[in-house]
């Protein structure tokens, strides 16, 4: 199945959705979700797979097992390619109501993975090479983001132009479009192909200067 645009009939039921957040709206719109949510998306990693790998779609359901938000279904429908290996660095998409997002990066980081992206950031190579890419990114037009300390974490010696990035314990950027005709056809692959390949910088240094984490998963009780 080749990508032909998101039609705009799954905005419209994430409208529906974020209205009524009730199995009985689920239920009665799930043909909706699958042909002009669901199928689109599948067809639009698809076609990117070869050039990023394979993705990791998101259920549409919340786990609200431990939350206090009992809200039932994602309003918006999201995956990401995070390719074997790397550990650090990967390519999200999603759609919603909002429109199209799409985001690289990485949002959640063991503590010896903070830890070598630290050392990285005050390293005079490894920290220029990230100053440059992070500012051409926001130049560019990208949202920077990421977890975050208010204060500069102690042991690391960087140099002032560097001192916000030693302070994020996760980092990646974002591009947001509102829904536009474009969605609705082939360009929208143009897009996000496009937005990824800008990405490929930073999630590169991350691969290098970040890797996988080599600590034990904590038990799930």
């Amino acid at each position: 199945m080749s990508f032909e645009g998101f039609p705009d009939e799954g905005l419209v039921f994430y409208e529906g959705l974020e209205a009524d957040n009730s199995k009985t709206y689920w239920t009665r719109h799930r043909a909706a979700f699958e042909s002009t949510v669901r199928a689109p998306m599948q067809a639009l990693l698809e076609e990117l797979a070869l050039e990023f790998g394979t993705a990791k779609v998101f259920r549409p359901y919340r786990d609200v097992r431990f939350s206090h938000d009992k809200t039932l279904y994602k309003t918006h429908h999201g995956a990401v390619v995070n390719p074997d290996g790397r550990g650090a660095g990967a390519w999200y998409v999603q759609l919603s109501a909002d429109g199209l997002m799409v985001a690289g990066g990485c949002w959640r980081l063991a503590s010896d993975q903070v830890d070598r992206y630290r050392r990285a950031v005050a390293d005079a190579v490894q920290g220029a090479r990230l100053r440059r890419e992070v500012d051409r990114l926001a130049a560019a037009g990208w949202v920077l983001g990421g977890e975050r300390l208010t204060r500069l974490p102690s042991g690391y010696d960087v140099v002032e132009d560097r001192a916000d990035l030693l302070r994020h314990k996760s980092l990646s950027a974002t591009r947001e479009w509102e829904p536009a005709d474009w969605l609705h056809d082939r360009r929208a692959l143009d897009e996000v192909r496009r937005a990824w390949r800008d990405l490929t910088a930073l999630n590169a240094w991350l691969a290098d200067n970040v890797g996988a984490t080599t600590t034990e998963p904590r038990p799930r009780r």
